[in-house]
């Protein structure tokens, strides 16, 4: 496939995601719950995630923004529901040196649509916007 042909499935990828963004709402029940936004451009996000016995058992979101960050939410929730917490976490710093402009072998991780962010790399101003929910993941994590 030429770069083109990706780039234009990369793009329908993220419009999609942030059309019909997956996992979007509320968790039932108890949940870590974060609030995080990016005041450079606006976004906002709220991500709520249900872990049991240290895998992710629901994770979804709420909040606006761009395209770029509500895909990325929407990607991310559906790459760590049924993930132990630690390959969670391992997803999340392989996303951040992606979106640093770093070679990432993924093939381990199952990061699914998430790949197809890659080429924000290209616009440092739009890291932000793509890293927003996974920082927010890794501090309910943390939490």
């Amino acid at each position: 496939m030429s770069f083109n042909n990706l780039d234009t499935l990369y793009r329908q990828v993220i419009m999609d995601h942030y059309k019909n963004p997956r996992n979007k709402g509320s968790v039932e029940g108890d949940a870590l719950t974060v609030d995080m936004n990016n005041p450079t451009c606006g976004d906002r996000i709220q991500l709520q995630l249900q872990v049991e016995d240290g895998i992710v058992q629901d994770a979804k979101f709420t909040g606006e923004g761009c395209s770029i960050s509500m895909s990325s939410a929407s990607m991310m929730t559906q790459a760590v529901k049924g993930k132990k917490l630690d390959d969670a976490l391992n997803m999340s710093k392989a996303f951040s040196d992606m979106m640093l402009g770093e070679d990432v072998d993924t093939e381990d991780l199952d990061m699914g649509d998430v790949e197809s962010l890659q080429g924000v790399s290209q616009f440092p101003a739009r890291i932000k916007c793509a890293t927003l929910a996974w920082k927010a993941m890794e501090k309910g994590v943390q939490q």
